[in-house]
């Protein structure tokens, strides 16, 4: 990749944490009374957006800063079983000694991130902005984007969700999908990304 900036998503990008989004999803569901994930229809839910996930379960949009802040927790508390994805850190490694400069926005939280990705790897980034709302990300990467003071055309947004090919769209920027996060990789291809990356080892390609 000839890129001068990459701005990594977290939860499905670079770590592991979807099985421990499942167990955490459905506690919320139990204490803010929305309906809990259909195990059956795993497959189908790939292929949504945040919102139509909203809809299917039945999760009012003025809900969702709370349930984002206890699952936060929650998943923060099991932030110790969570690992990043199998060949990430040697990805990580060799773009940065390539001189990319690499930066993170997530929903996820400060401490939660740091945990799962420790002291060396974190050190790997220039800049990492946490805590985006679901539907927040794009200032963050706007953030990102005048503190490094790098072009948008020098940058790539690389994500596993629709809604992170639609913020990349929002900022100028090209996206960078992953096939083994969250959203079925056709569903990203939909979006029209400019690289889809098959397996973690494309980073690096």
């Amino acid at each position: 990749m000839n890129r001068k900036l990459i701005i990594f998503d977290f939860d499905g990008t670079l770590a592991d944490t979807f099985p421990c989004f499942v167990r955490v999803f459905d506690e919320a569901a139990a204490k803010y009374k929305f309906k809990p994930l259909d195990r059956a229809n795993a497959q189908a839910l790939r292929g949504l957006d945040a919102r139509q996930i909203m809809a299917l379960h039945d999760i009012p949009l003025w809900k969702t800063p709370a349930i984002a802040r206890f699952m936060r927790t929650r998943i923060g508390d099991e932030a110790h079983s969570i690992t990043l994805f199998a060949g990430v850190e040697a990805a990580l490694r060799t773009l940065r000694e390539r001189g990319v400069v690499l930066t993170i926005v997530t929903s996820n939280a400060r401490a939660n991130v740091q945990r799962i990705l420790g002291p060396e790897l974190l050190a790997l980034f220039d800049q990492v902005e946490c805590g985006a709302g679901l539907f927040g990300k794009l200032p963050k990467v706007r953030k990102v984007l005048a503190a490094t003071g790098i072009a948008a055309a020098d940058t790539l947004l690389i994500g596993d969700e629709i809604r992170d090919a639609r913020v990349a769209a929002e900022a100028g920027l090209d996206f960078g999908a992953v096939a083994w996060g969250f959203n079925h990789v056709d569903a990203l291809v939909a979006q029209g990304p400019k690289r889809v990356f098959h397996q973690v080892e494309d980073l690096v390609r």
